[in-house]
């Protein structure tokens, strides 16, 4: 695929795509003879572990840290294991907290809709 198809495929920027690679969010894009980049499914796999972190909100030092351990080896299997469960705790607060959120829309919804049927809307933060 070239650069233009992986970003209408995802819609990310090529500036995006340049970036993680330059950064090494991504490791190095399989190039032509011509040198222009030429994302072959292993790439887009990268690609696609990318933007999903970072929709995660994983910041882009551990993706590049991840990256880097990858193309270690197996020697790194248990840190890249200990890497992404760091990213899992993360992950798993800020789930807390949009469930916290969506308690409190949930509450608030029902209080408006009681509201509309009673025609009475008690006050609440």
């Amino acid at each position: 695929m070239t650069i233009k198809e992986v970003c209408e495929r995802y819609d990310i920027t090529a500036d995006t795509l340049r970036y993680y690679e330059r950064v090494g969010v991504i490791p190095e894009v399989t190039r032509t003879k011509s040198g222009i980049r030429d994302y072959r499914e292993e790439d887009i796999q990268w690609v696609e572990n990318a933007i999903c972190m970072r929709s995660a909100g994983v910041p882009v030092e551990m993706l590049i840290e991840y990256v880097k351990l990858f193309q270690e080896g197996d020697s790194t299997i248990e840190a890249r294991r200990n890497l992404l469960m760091e990213v899992r705790v993360g992950v798993q607060e800020k789930l807390c907290q949009y469930q916290e959120t969506m308690d409190k829309l949930n509450f608030k919804i029902s209080r408006y809709e009681e509201a509309m049927k009673t025609g009475v809307l008690s006050w609440e933060a």
